[in-house]
């Protein structure tokens, strides 16, 4: 049972454990000993988001890896999926990225790469959780705390953009108009000059990260402001990144959210027609809209349900040699442009979809019939195996019974949060509800903050 590591790194409050000054310190000099297979001073690359913490974040552990024998690099702000990029293409030991995504400003998080560009397998997160308990235990803590994380290389800047136009080499935006919100992010660094060289009208919003703007009522997690905006503007498509850039949702003409359920479709589609969809298969996540499933059945395409989390999603995407999946939350997986989901990547790729295709986004997506779906977030005081709980599994078994073919029930703990999420997917708007309620109020009773 991991006790560090959620679905993605290490996230909590900045300055409280495990994010304060000595946890972070012994996750640096964890990783350093747990890579020198990889030489007697193994290299590693560091990125960061736009939060006021990942400075003092990114010095302290820079501080613990070179306690521990490695040596840093840095790219300063920048996306996620940039260091997982960054990481292979130089053959880096690992990469780390100090970032929180979504979460709000005062929240600050840890995740790491291989060397291979992949997110790391859970076996190896445990490895290194053991080896983070043991510097704790065993650890001189420093007589002072760096202050200054290492010097940047904007070089590495330049090469990921560079990235970026390779991976949809041509495309042009002349003649569409296109709202990008970056949410205060790390998207800021890069999406002004990437898009500056792609023609069209583009108008940015949200590009002026002050430490503690990052999400806040802007980006993925409020996709309605660049619908909306969108709308208001007259353009013909927006999107909406979140805190580190590793996803987009998207906004039609007519002011309405494309979640990443629609974006696979017509991502699957399009990879379809042009011979690039391996086994006509799509890796989709238990939260995926059944929705979803049908379209592309009709097309002949097949869907597979992963746990959530992208790394899982491409953890059966290469079990069953999948070109294509994702999250309905933005994450989009190209495995044969890139190792991790890339909200930037995946803009340009929709983008030179509604290019070539000559079709609006709405028009791409237009038979997608969504099924009502309801997500209730319940905070819990800690996170028991809910089979323990009679009450809770009996509501959920209940639930099951009355929607089985008509509706699905997912309920499941946040890998990042102190949450159980109960999702429920019905023709009937009002059973849904109902049971969304009742499965959300027994686990309340059971383990309510």
């Amino acid at each position: 049972m991991r006790k560090l590591f959620g679905t993605d790194g290490i996230r909590a409050v900045a300055g409280e454990a495990p994010l304060d000054h000595k946890t972070i310190y012994a996750v640096g000099a964890a990783l350093a000993h747990q890579l020198k297979t990889h030489g007697d001073r193994p290299t590693l690359i560091l990125g960061m988001d736009t939060r006021e913490s990942s400075t003092w974040i990114a010095a302290v552990i820079a501080q613990g890896l070179q306690d521990g024998g490695a040596a840093v690099v840095s790219a300063g702000v920048i996306t996620t999926p940039a260091v997982a990029y960054l990481a292979r293409k130089h053959g880096f030991a690992a990469g780390i990225v100090i970032s929180a995504s979504h979460n709000p400003w005062q929240d600050n998080g840890i995740k790491v790469f291989g060397g291979d560009g992949y997110k790391l397998p859970d076996e190896t997160e445990l490895r290194i959780e053991d080896e983070i308990f043991r510097q704790l235990e065993s650890a001189t803590t420093p007589a002072e705390w760096n202050t200054e994380p290492p010097a940047v290389d904007l070089q590495y800047r330049t090469e990921y953009e560079d990235f970026l136009r390779a991976a949809v080499p041509g495309l042009s935006l002349d003649g569409l108009h296109v709202v990008l919100d970056c949410a205060n992010g790390a998207a800021s660094a890069i999406a002004p000059e990437l898009f500056a060289h792609l023609g069209g009208t583009i108008h940015l919003t949200h590009t002026s990260p002050d430490g503690r703007n990052i999400n806040a009522n802007c980006g993925a997690l409020h996709p309605s402001i660049v619908a909306a905006e969108t709308a208001s503007l007259k353009a013909d498509i927006g999107v909406t990144f979140d805190g580190d850039a590793d996803r987009a949702l998207f906004a039609d003409a007519e002011g309405r959210v494309v979640n990443g359920d629609a974006i696979m479709l017509l991502a699957a589609r399009d990879m379809k027609a042009r011979e690039l969809l391996a086994g006509n298969m799509v890796v989709a996540t238990t939260m995926s809209n059944m929705g979803l499933e049908a379209a592309l059945r009709r097309d002949e395409i097949k869907m597979l349900r992963a746990a959530v989390g992208d790394k899982y999603v491409l953890e059966m995407m290469r079990r069953h040699d999948a070109a294509l999946g994702g999250e309905q939350s933005g994450h989009i997986l190209f495995p044969h442009l890139a190792t991790t989901g890339d909200g930037l990547l995946t803009a340009l790729v929709v983008l030179d979809i509604v290019r070539r295709s000559g079709m609006s986004l709405a028009e791409l997506i237009a038979d997608l019939k969504v099924f009502p779906q309801v997500i209730v977030n319940v905070r819990v005081k800690e996170k028991k195996p809910l089979e323990q709980f009679v009450t809770v599994m009996d509501t959920i078994s209940a639930a099951e019974r009355e929607l089985d073919g008509n509706g699905r029930v997912v309920v499941r703990y946040s890998g990042t949060e102190a949450l159980a999420r109960v999702m429920i997917e019905a023709e009937s708007e009002e059973r849904m509800r109902h049971h969304a309620e009742r499965i959300a109020e027994a686990i309340r009773s059971e383990l309510g903050a």
